[in-house]
Parts: C-alpha cells; sequence; structure tokens
C-alpha cells in the first residue's frame, strides 16, 4: 500500500505514539525521540514530562549545547541567567549554551516538553544519570561528578532550595520510583 509507513519505513524513521526509551529522574521524565547518533550528531529531540510542581533541574550550564524546548502541556518554569518566566503551552524557550539555566513545573498539572538539544550527544546524560538513581539511598556523589565532568556541564546544587522555595515546588521526592511510570 502507497504512504503505509509502517510497513515500509525502517525503525529509526517513524516512532510510534508512545514509542521510545523512557526514563525518569525523579519528577522528571526523558523519552528519546530522536537520538545524535540518528542525525549525525547535529541534535536531539526528548520529551520532559514532568509531575506538577517539581523541579526539572537546578541552574546548570552546559558549554558544548543549546537547547529549545516547546511546552505542549501545562506551564513550565524557567529562569535563564538572571530573568525568569513562566511559558504556557504553545511557547518556546532558547537556552543559549554557557547561560546558567533552570528548570520547573510550575503548574499543578501535569507538564510536557519538547526538547531540541544541539549537537546530539547529551542526550546519553539522561541515560547514565538515571542509572545513578536507581540503587537505595542517594547517587555516589564522585560519579555524579565525573557525569557532569564527561558531559561539560557545571550544576549548581545550591540553587535547589531557593528554587523550591522561590517557586513553592514540592521537593525531590526521596525515592526515585516517585516518579510516573515507575
Amino acid at each position: 500500500m502507497v504512504g503505509d509507513v509502517t510497513e515500509h519505513a525502517p525503525d529509526d524513521l517513524v516512532l510510534p505514539p508512545g514509542g521510545g526509551k523512557r526514563v525518569w529522574l525523579q519528577g522528571l521524565g526523558v523519552r528519546f525521540l530522536v537520538r545524535g547518533e540518528q542525525t549525525g550528531g547535529r541534535f536531539a529531540l526528548v520529551e520532559h514530562p514532568m509531575q506538577p510542581k517539581a523541579l526539572g533541574a537546578p541552574l546548570h550550564t552546559h558549554e558544548q549545547e543549546d537547547e529549545i524546548s516547546y511546552v505542549v502541556e501545562g506551564q513550565v518554569g524557567v529562569q535563564i541567567g538572571e530573568q525568569v518566566f513562566v511559558a504556557e503551552a504553545g511557547s518556546l524557550v532558547r537556552k543559549p549554551r554557557c547561560v546558567p539555566h533552570a528548570l520547573w513545573n510550575a503548574g499543578d498539572g501535569p507538564a510536557r516538553v519538547l526538547e531540541i538539544i544541539s549537537p546530539g550527544g547529551f542526550e546519553r546524560y539522561f541515560e547514565e544519570v538515571a542509572t545513578l538513581f536507581v540503587a537505595e539511598g542517594p547517587p555516589d556523589p564522585e560519579r555524579v561528578a565525573r557525569l557532569w565532568q564527561q558531559y561539560h556541564i557545571d550544576m549548581d546544587l545550591n540553587s535547589i532550595p531557593r528554587l523550591i522555595e522561590a517557586h513553592g515546588l514540592a521537593g525531590l521526592p526521596t525515592d526515585p520510583s516517585e516518579g510516573p511510570g515507575r
């Protein structure tokens, strides 16, 4: 049948609804839609479902990647440099490399963001850091620090309490299994 992509398309050209590997980093989910390996390293595309009032990421700075986030559902708070915004569904947020930024669900319902990462490759960070949260207890700080170094990311963990308080966030679950889909 002409146009029947399910019969003729290679696996990496069409991702069916609900397809793609998923991991959870506490209140932030990651669904891998397009990996850097599929684009010659030019970009990657991930989906971030977020629990209500969850901190998705504390202030952090990428040395090598730009991120562009499209809010599909809910209200997403972002801090980019010193500026703070609440982006509604349909909004586009640009987070340039070398500029500190943070991300959280500003609403009482779920939020969902499509995120382009350019160049691709950083999406692997999410998989690697997720493995550190599956064990009992907190992740090994040395392993986490090595990942940050490997992916050229500067993470400001001291921003977490301030972001939680300033934006009325729920805080971080102590049990990573509290993430949706677990």
